[in-house]
């Protein structure tokens, strides 16, 4: 194969993996099967979930509708893209529109798929999900209060799958459930604001088009108070452990990005508060493993006897 075509390739490979947030990807693993592990699953082992099938083939589902769902949106925001992304915009495009929407059915298609084998139920689901996403990406981003909620909504969806999936409804699941939506949504406030220019110029009446910079900062400043109150919950569980040094963090996170977004009025202020928000979601993901050190001693423990 010649230096050209390699070239070539490798070109195409990270388009593709930059259209799908391959990172966002392989964290979405990370955080169902240690979700699973630490949360939903009563099993004493480790090896029952990761052995699971039904567990695998939601995962696979998970990743090819929520690929897609990159995909579609992409394609739906390319113009946008083109002014708040540039770098980004000009990678994905070595990849012909045509391939993205074949693959697009293609993922939607497997995804479908591996949610029957689960069940019925599960094939169901999927189908909603898919119609959701590719709604959101269609019609309901350009409203202001429903693209908000919906991608919300959107976002926290495939760990519902999994809570569903091992039918663990305790209280402290979804007190979590909640922090991650006022977290998840924050996000999305900010996200806005970093692409109101490209919203402006391709009529997306997001909440920043529509309320104007300081009615949004106010709502996230809103909402981060919010916050406080299931962190202040999850303290009063025993199990969080040493997970509640991350809610410390957390605390403190969001007081920094609440004083710095008052002030930001450039872009790359909101690129960066945009940045720090998803760290704080990735440390999230990973902290799962201090909820409770005897369950995680005792599950490691006993998958290697």
């Amino acid at each position: 194969m010649s230096t050209l075509k390699v070239s070539t390739f490798l070109k195409k490979l990270f388009s593709l993996l930059s259209v799908v947030r391959g990172y966002n990807i392989l964290v979405l693993i990370a955080a169902q099967y240690l979700a699973a592990i630490f949360i939903f699953s009563d099993q004493k082992s480790v090896k029952p979930v990761l052995f699971d099938w039904h567990l695998l083939y939601l995962v696979i589902a998970t990743i090819c509708v929520v690929a897609s769902g990159y995909i579609i949106n992409n394609f739906y925001d390319k113009d946008a893209d083109k002014i708040n992304r540039p770098i980004k915009s000009g990678l994905d495009s070595y990849v012909k529109q045509e391939t993205k929407l074949s693959l697009y059915f293609a993922l939607n298609f497997i995804g479908f798929c591996f949610g029957y084998l689960v069940s019925w139920r599960a094939g169901f689901f999927f189908a909603i999900y898919i119609f959701g996403i590719w709604f959101y990406s269609h019609k309901l981003k350009k409203h202001p209060f429903v693209g908000l909620i919906s991608v919300t909504i959107l976002t926290i969806l495939p760990f519902f799958v999994v809570f569903v999936h091992y039918k663990n409804f305790s209280k402290v699941i979804f007190v979590h459930a909640i922090f991650l939506f006022l977290i998840i949504l924050i996000r999305e406030l900010i996200k806005n604001l970093e692409n109101i220019k490209g919203a402006i110029l391709n009529n997306y009446n997001t909440f920043p088009v529509k309320y104007g910079e300081k009615n949004t900062k106010k709502l996230i400043l809103l909402l981060m108070f919010l916050t406080l109150v299931p962190i202040g919950v999850l303290f009063n569980y025993p199990a969080i452990e040493y997970m509640k040094y991350y809610f410390y963090l957390a605390a403190i996170t969001l007081v920094f990005i609440g004083f710095y977004t008052w002030k930001a009025t450039k872009t790359k202020q909101y690129v960066l508060l945009h940045n720090i928000l998803k760290i704080l979601l990735l440390i999230g993901v990973f902290s799962l493993l201090f909820i409770d050190k005897s369950l995680i001693l005792d599950k490691v423990v006993i998958a290697l006897d």
